[in-house]
């Protein structure tokens, strides 16, 4: 198969580490919406599985927790984002796996699903995309938020109205595809040059 039929490698990365998260039961949800469709194909980032250090020191400890996950960044064609809202941005742990890597973010796109209170998480994407920005990669228009998701989902975890939310994860996915599948094709023509 060829890279412009092969389904885009996407790596989704559930950003909380949280006791007591929520993360999961939204992730399910999202990786329905992902393993459904046939242009794309799925790995999994948690950063609560991540034991990643906060020093940076490039120690052998280090790079042997970073290992499987910048192999799953470096394979990926694109990614999708899950985060939480925490004091109005984003989780410490995405933050440190974020700053972990970088070549693996560079000339990709990624889509952004959050979830909190009031903003649904909102304020976290916007943070996400000023990060996203620096490490040259692309972030999507439009999102998934869930805003106040406890109350969005039953007690066996599948929405009460999935209406909304799977129309949004629909045209959120499939920018995701238009980006992945154009940035792919371009980096085969021309290696991306940003600094």
């Amino acid at each position: 198969m060829d890279t412009v039929t092969a389904p885009l490698q996407v790596t989704l990365i559930i950003g909380s580490n949280r006791h007591g998260r929520f993360g999961p039961v939204i992730a399910d949800w999202l990786l329905g919406r992902l393993r459904h469709r046939d242009d794309l194909a799925v790995e999994v980032v948690d950063v609560a599985e991540a034991d990643l250090p906060t020093t940076f020191a490039p120690a052998p400890e280090a790079s042997a927790a970073s290992a499987e996950i910048t192999a799953k960044l470096a394979r990926a064609d694109a990614f999708v984002v899950l985060t939480p809202e925490y004091n109005h941005s984003f989780p410490a742990g995405l933050k440190n796996l974020i700053d972990w890597h970088y070549a693996e973010w560079r000339a990709k796109p990624v889509a952004l699903v959050s979830y909190g209170g009031l903003a649904g998480g909102l304020r976290a994407v916007e943070h996400l995309r000023q990060v996203f920005a620096e490490l040259h990669a692309v972030t999507v228009r439009d999102t998934v938020s869930f805003h106040n998701a406890g109350a969005s989902f039953d007690d066996e975890g599948r929405l009460t109205d999935p209406s909304g939310p799977d129309a949004a994860a629909k045209v959120m996915l499939d920018q995701l595809v238009w980006w992945g599948t154009a940035l792919r094709e371009a980096k085969e023509r021309r290696p991306y040059g940003g600094a």
